[in-house]
């Protein structure tokens, strides 16, 4: 019954802010690699950033400088801390878990993230 529940999705404004949350629930969430990755209309799904379980992160160059990931083991949530968005950041934002040892990984449903005017 592996769940992850994002949330905090929305319209923001060119240089503005957000934070995306997501909830995960049926895994070891404090030794699972967590990650965020990011769909736009006619693209790949692309990496966004990583966390280990160390709390080790990476981040994609395009983002670098500009977003924030974190992990709070207490509540089961990763965070990505989103500052200074651009409008090529406007896409489709999913939650990942990466169990350790196996070749599957979990997946969110995803959050719409629109940076418009």
């Amino acid at each position: 019954q592996v769940q992850l529940v994002e949330s905090g999705g929305g319209l923001v404004q060119p240089g503005g802010s957000l934070r995306l949350s997501c909830a995960a629930s049926g895994i070891i969430f404090s030794i699972y690699r967590m990650g965020w990755y990011r769909q736009a209309p006619g693209k790949q799904r692309e990496l966004v950033a990583t966390i280990t379980s160390g709390r080790s992160t990476n981040y994609a160059d395009s983002v670098k400088g500009r977003f924030t990931i974190s992990r709070d083991n207490t509540k089961n949530t990763v965070y990505l801390q989103m500052n200074s968005l651009k409008p090529e950041d406007t896409a489709v934002y999913y939650c990942n878990a990466d169990p350790p040892g196996l070749m599957t990984a979990y997946w969110g449903q995803g959050t719409q993230v629109t940076v418009s005017s």
